[in-house]
């Protein structure tokens, strides 16, 4: 998130593989309580958040995954991580007007990513959502004990402060997905920027390319990187995956793509890293991560290694990072409106567990990483559908290929449009400078 042997720890832990898969803060909390011996996961549990449960739409119901390690694996996943604005307890930096001013208690959702792992654990799916996404949020629980207003078209990232407090919010962001893509999201947790800082610097930084240099005064800390091959670590890493300003289009969207290169990167680098066999670094990274992340009451230990099994053996190339699609709001130029079309096909791949493939750009803050350095990746599979408009329209059904993964059966896959940006774990790419 590796079996748990009582009184001693292994040599290697298949925990490590929980990285290949999502980013920074996600791939933490999944290794939270399971990457070390009994005493450490039980020392990590022990200084953990109470869990926050989360309450399903009417006629939905979550199954609970096998517990491991009983012998069994776990079926399907789907688990959302939410990244919240606050500055509440954020530290001095935070504490002036500006910054109290712009967001305190829950804060706003403006990270929101879905992870979705098949149900025969032959790929990854990890969708991340704008944070100016205008769609319908439900009434959702609220602190009180009553109910939030329901809106036909909000905010994506208003749903955390519904809640009222940390653990209703998470609840009404899980919802708030839910209805948006037809999943049922058992597994949710959610990060401050504390959080990420402290587990960035646990997990020793993060190598990332820069095809330019990028320069951001509006983050804490401020940017300013040089081109080439960066080491991020702590609050710089913070600010690097903040950043709008210095990347892409100055817009949500760039920053969801520069995200994106971060992700690729260090899926691709604890795949192979001395993380692998380091007890000491996990137990620090698990420890950073029990502190500062608040997670719901279905990711205990048993889950969190059953997660860990289930992921073991899908390679970056089958690990898809995609943008949920969207476009322009035709009410206001400032948000975005999810694209009809493209969504409903990417909607129908998750909701019938099918893999994902992309036939699009990578995103408008980040390109292929085309230095000497950098190996051959696979290329994107071509495909004849046009691209939609953003309301959506009629357009021919997205090309079906074949999972070709060695030692599992052929499984359908989903070309999504070429208006959907995104690219695998195994892609080398850098991010760019934005045009401010």
């Amino acid at each position: 998130m590796a079996q748990i042997q009582h009184g001693r720890l292994r040599e290697s832990h298949p925990v490590a593989s929980a990285f290949r898969f999502v980013g920074l803060a996600v791939a933490v909390a999944l290794v939270s309580s399971a990457c070390v011996a009994a005493y450490a996961a039980h020392d990590v549990v022990a200084t953990a958040a109470p869990p926050v449960h989360i309450p399903h739409l009417p006629g939905r119901t979550a199954e609970p995954l096998p517990k491991a390690p009983a012998g069994q694996t776990v079926g399907e996943v789907n688990m959302l991580l939410v990244g919240t604005d606050t500055r509440s307890k954020q530290g001095a930096e935070y504490s002036d007007s500006a910054n109290q001013s712009a967001s305190t208690g829950s804060g706003n959702n403006d990270v929101n990513i879905l992870l979705h792992i098949s149900k025969n654990h032959d790929s990854i799916s990890v969708v991340s959502f704008p944070r100016d996404l205008e769609i319908p949020i439900p009434s959702c629980p609220t602190a009180s004990g009553g109910s939030s207003y329901s809106s036909s078209k909000s905010m994506l990232n208003t749903a955390l402060s519904r809640g009222g407090d940390d653990r209703n919010g998470l609840a009404c962001a899980v919802l708030t997905v839910e209805q948006l893509t037809g999943l049922d999201i058992p597994y949710a947790a959610s990060v401050t920027f504390d959080g990420t800082s402290a587990i960035s610097s646990a997990i020793g930084g993060v190598t990332v390319c820069l095809a330019t240099p990028i320069v951001d005064y509006n983050v804490t800390p401020p940017l300013d990187l040089k081109a080439g091959e960066r080491t991020l670590v702590g609050s710089e890493a913070l600010s690097f995956l903040r950043s709008r300003k210095g990347v892409g289009d100055g817009s949500d969207l760039g920053r969801i793509s520069n995200q994106q290169v971060f992700m690729s990167s260090l899926a691709r680098e604890l795949t192979s890293s001395t993380t692998l066999t380091n007890p000491f670094k996990l137990y620090s990274i698990a420890s950073a991560a029990a502190k500062n992340m608040l997670l719901s009451d279905t990711l205990n230990v048993k889950t969190l290694l059953g997660i860990v099994q289930a992921v073991q053996k899908v390679g970056l190339d089958n690990m898809v990072f995609v943008q949920y699609p969207v476009g322009q709001d035709p009410d206001n130029i400032n948000r975005v409106v999810p694209n009809v079309y493209a969504a409903e096909q990417l909607n129908t791949a998750l909701q019938s567990d099918q893999p994902i493939r992309l036939s699009g750009t990578t995103g408008d803050a980040a390109e292929v990483d085309t230095s000497p350095s950098a190996t051959s990746t696979p290329k994107a599979t071509a495909t004849a559908t046009p691209a939609p408009t953003a309301t959506g329209g009629a357009a021919p059904t997205p090309t079906a290929t074949k999972s070709t993964r060695p030692g599992s059966a052929p499984a359908p896959a989903v070309t999504l449009p070429p208006s959907v940006s995104g690219q695998t774990a195994a892609q080398k790419t850098c991010s760019k400078k934005g045009q401010y």
